[in-house]
């Protein structure tokens, strides 16, 4: 081939040529820091029970579940989200083991922060849908709706509740219009204005929720259309995070993170608190069950994954994968 002075004069691929190049230029890096590992405790059972469809994932005893909070912070991860897992007969209709000093959550909440003291920021998930036997994030009315604002009062006691069993961050979860006041001014009130407050700011209607139903045991009849997102909007999310931030939130969050990064990156640039998002139960197995028949590279394919949510803006990532990440990024 005839050569044409310096043709091609510009040639990125002289900053690929081999790991430590790549590694010296990259743009968006991964640490145990970003990293938030979910985790469900569940009441009754005396061994931790495999979650059928997220291979790898457990519901917890009360001892396992300090272990792999222990191992989390050991890893250099930044946080837990708890979810309580109740016996189906403590379920009622207004979710009141949700908010009972000895509910799972509760419980669950001590025996971590006990463990772990401040070396890992224990965050519990605020919401009732774990609670009820009709498996909504709320209280219903009498024609079977949700009713938002006697659902804001429950959210206000299970605050309170969750601050006292010694929640350092407490996540809203059930997209309740006016709950990040609410929580925040329940907090106040019992002299716990040093528990953050972590936004649901974006949560969708998402198809990718599924196995989290089975990992929390859900009583879930019907859907949940009328209170978390449509997927086909954008401007509702920012003006939710809007909202969000002018009711006090200190973190807000992209709920599921890898079918929306699109909304996540817009988030990123209007927030001005630190933004998670959470790779949800259905993004987990959709790469295990890829990964177990060989169709992907597991490994990899979760590296990847992970990096596409940074780089969208995320500063905290939730994901299940959070301490085995941690512990291979050193």
């Amino acid at each position: 081939m005839t050569r044409y002075g310096s043709f091609p004069g510009s040639r990125p691929r002289r900053l690929r040529t081999n790991p430590t190049m790549r590694r010296m230029v990259a743009e968006t890096r991964l640490h145990p820091a970003d990293l938030i590992l979910p985790a469900f405790v569940r009441e009754g059972i005396d061994a931790p029970v495999e979650i059928g469809s997220m291979p790898g994932v457990y519901q917890h005893t009360r001892d396992s579940l300090k272990k792999a909070a222990a191992e989390a912070a050991a890893a250099g991860v930044s946080g837990i989200m708890l979810f309580g897992v109740p016996l189906d007969e403590k379920k009622d209709g207004r979710g009141t083991v949700g908010t009972d000093p000895d509910g799972i959550l509760q419980v669950a909440l001590r025996d971590v922060r006990s463990e772990v003291g401040d070396d890992l920021m224990v965050m519990s998930d605020l919401c009732l849908d774990e609670f009820t036997d009709h498996g909504h994030c709320g209280v219903l009315d009498e024609q079977g709706r949700i009713d938002n604002d006697a659902t804001l009062e429950r959210y206000a006691e299970m605050a309170q509740a969750q601050a006292d069993a010694g929640a350092h961050i407490v996540g809203p979860s059930g997209m309740m219009d006016g709950q990040i006041g609410v929580v925040r001014d329940a907090l106040d009130q019992i002299d716990r204005e040093d528990v953050a407050v972590l936004a649901y700011s974006v949560k969708y209607s998402s198809a990718f929720f599924g196995p989290f139903r089975e990992a929390v045991g859900s009583s879930l009849q019907g859907d949940r259309k009328t209170y978390q997102q449509d997927s086909a909007n954008v401007r509702e999310s920012l003006r939710e995070l809007a909202l969000d931030l002018e009711e006090g939130a200190d973190m807000v969050m992209v709920k599921p993170a890898g079918p929306y990064l699109d909304i996540l990156a817009r988030v990123a640039e209007e927030s001005e608190v630190p933004v998670a998002a959470y790779q949800v139960s259905g993004e987990y197995a959709m790469i295990e069950a890829a990964a177990q028949r060989g169709w992907i590279d597991r490994d990899p394919a979760i590296v990847e994954s992970l990096l596409g949510i940074k780089r969208a803006g995320a500063s905290m990532i939730l994901t299940y994968w959070a301490t085995e990440v941690a512990r291979k990024l050193g």
